[in-house]
């Protein structure tokens, strides 16, 4: 497993009864997590010193029970850049802190290269992994068809004080977005996508990963340049394994630039047993 250990700002302190107790900056906050199934005893202090807690609704969604006075929004640090976090709908913050080992090899494989590389962000979000590119000398096309989460990566941007770099804000179906860039003619030297696994398009299109993987995987090699450095496929679906997307990758890849393929889940060190947290799984095709 490829576990994200870097982190000073964000802890995962302890995980249990389908809970991630976390701090984030000084603030903390329990989540709820369906891939944390035991049922170890909660003996840190700081499970019943939390300044809020998410609670699902059995009718969907949920809501957050704030304890302590918390920030509407409040920044961390993740070496050079710096993040905007938000208790937000659905349990979320704004931020995956598992990924940080995704960005880290994004930003040590762009610093390796001795030219200026075109790097495309589909499913950007609020652009942690966006800023990592940018602040290693990368220029970068962030796409996310949520107008919110665009304008929150803008944000994390200036925060970071990397605003000023090259860098497009799209905000776009990412499908139509890639088959546009098809018929102009426009190239990558790196993609990083970490689609949703399930949603709805703009015109009620029903889109699920395991179904629609495979066929925006096709688009996506069209756009890449005569020369990619690497291709990051994220998924937190249950139903697509690290494995399944490694092959998807390879059978594209490989036999059009060579290279390697690899895969594994990523995660993060539970700071009260020592154990990682298996948090998502990420497949990677490197030149």
């Amino acid at each position: 497993m490829r576990v994200s250990d870097n982190w000073r700002d964000y802890e995962l302190i302890d995980c249990s009864h389908g809970e991630r107790l976390e701090r984030w900056g000084d603030i903390i906050l329990v989540r709820p997590d369906p891939q944390i199934i035991w049922h170890t005893e909660k003996k840190n202090p700081l499970w019943r010193k939390a300044h809020a807690r998410y609670f699902r609704s059995n009718k969907g969604g949920g809501d957050w029970q704030v304890y302590r006075k918390i920030p509407k929004q409040w920044g961390i640090g993740y070496k050079d850049l710096r993040f905007n976090v938000k208790t937000m709908g659905f349990k979320h913050t704004g931020i995956f802190p598992e990924q940080a080992v995704n960005w880290d090899f994004a930003s040590e494989k762009i610093k390796n290269e001795k030219r200026e590389l075109n790097i495309l962000n589909l499913f950007g979000y609020t652009g942690c992994a966006t800023l990592a590119c940018m602040n290693a000398g990368a220029k970068v096309c962030h796409v996310d068809a949520s107008k919110g989460m665009v304008l929150w990566a803008k944000e994390n941007a200036q925060t970071s004080n990397i605003a000023d770099k090259p860098v497009r804000w799209l905000v776009d179906d990412c499908i139509k977005f890639v088959e546009r860039e098809i018929r102009r003619g426009h190239h990558y030297d790196g993609i990083i996508m970490d689609p949703p696994s399930y949603g709805r398009g703009p015109g009620g299109e029903v889109w699920k990963l395991e179904d629609n993987l495979y066929s925006l995987l096709e688009l996506c090699v069209q756009v890449l340049s005569d020369n990619p450095v690497f291709f990051i496929l994220n998924s937190y679906s249950t139903g697509l394994s690290a494995g399944v997307m490694e092959y998807m990758l390879g059978s594209f890849l490989k036999p059009k630039f060579g290279g390697r393929v690899s895969s594994d889940e990523i995660g993060l060190k539970a700071t009260d047993s020592g154990l990682v947290l298996p948090c998502g799984s990420t497949a990677i095709w490197e030149k």
